[in-house]
């Protein structure tokens, strides 16, 4: 049945026929390693990247080893506001590269540095190894924000589907560890729950790219125990949200994870963080990552960038 009386939009559906009309196994068939390659392949499929003025490609000191970060600058000087940026892929799938066209883009539109995020995935780092990986790259990146030429008293967290849950995740760890401060976080089709009974998980359970089976299989590869899944890092709607940065919550009428985001948006109101909710009816999960081949991912694309420059003061 629909996830809403607002009809997916007709790009979209296309995606899904081809997809549909081009077989392949599921996802819950496939290792971690050949979903790591097919996600590769999709967002391969939105065109050359842009240009940016600058691609640096670093490294944090991470908890266990070093984390792999990029640098991505539009052409501005002076100390840039920045973005850390946390791909999505359900901890398991995602790197540098299936993000770098995104990142790209949001540098030149927001005029602010992004820093992407290659964290440990599962399974073979499982829980909580990769909020632990972002939360050291976020204090690495203020640590060296002279180095960087970014701006320390500007900094905003932000990613997709799993990289909107490490960055709800990182927010709530900035607040209990003493900082550092942020200016805002970006929460796209975020997973903030393990609660696999909502209203739109039994809607969208299949047939709209991103289905019941898939998120299970991705929460069986990141945190196997089924109990640990309630603790606020697994689950940051169990969490507190109170002294939490401004946010910004996007979510989709035919994507499972649309309630556990509203959710999450909705207490951070009750808690008094300043939130926009924005609930795009007629679009599938995670349409950011592929804002070059859709319009409504490029709708999402243009609201993260709105919210950027104003919470930047650019």
């Amino acid at each position: 049945m629909p996830a809403t009386s607002t009809a997916l939009e007709p790009d979209i559906r296309a995606f899904l026929d081809l997809a549909a009309a081009a077989g392949g196994p599921a996802l819950g068939e496939m290792t971690p390693a050949e979903a790591r390659e097919m996600f590769r392949f999709v967002l391969e499929m939105q065109g050359e990247p842009e240009d940016v003025a600058l691609v640096r490609d670093l490294a944090a000191s991470g908890p266990d080893a070093d984390i792999p970060l990029r640098l991505y600058r539009p052409p501005a000087h002076g100390p840039l506001p920045v973005l850390l940026y946390m791909h999505g892929g359900g901890w398991v799938i995602g790197d540098l590269e299936t993000h770098d066209r995104l990142c790209r883009a949001i540098a030149n539109a927001a005029g602010c540095a992004v820093v992407a995020v290659d964290y440990r995935l599962a399974p073979e780092h499982r829980y909580p190894a990769a909020s632990e990986d972002c939360y050291a790259a976020l204090t690495w990146l203020v640590a060296n924000a002279d180095d960087l030429d970014v701006d320390a008293t500007r900094i905003a967290v932000g990613g997709d589907s799993a990289g909107g849950h490490l960055s709800a995740v990182v927010a709530q760890m900035a607040r209990d560890r003493g900082g550092p401060a942020l200016t805002l976080q970006i929460l796209h089709c975020p997973v903030a729950d393990a609660d696999f009974s909502t209203p739109s998980y039994e809607a969208n359970a299949d047939g709209f790219g991103l289905t019941r089976d898939s998120m299970r299989w991705f929460w069986d590869h990141y945190l196997p125990d089924a109990a640990a899944r309630a603790e606020p890092m697994a689950s940051p709607l169990q969490g507190d949200c109170t002294g939490l940065p401004p946010a910004l919550v996007q979510t989709a009428g035919y994507d499972p994870l649309r309630d556990e985001g509203l959710a999450y948006a909705a207490k951070l109101a009750a808690a008094g963080v300043e939130v926009t909710i924005h609930n795009h009816a007629g679009l599938t999960h995670d349409t950011l990552a592929m804002f070059g081949a859709l319009d409504g991912g490029r709708r999402n694309l243009e609201e993260v960038v709105g919210h950027l420059r104003r919470a930047f003061g650019g």
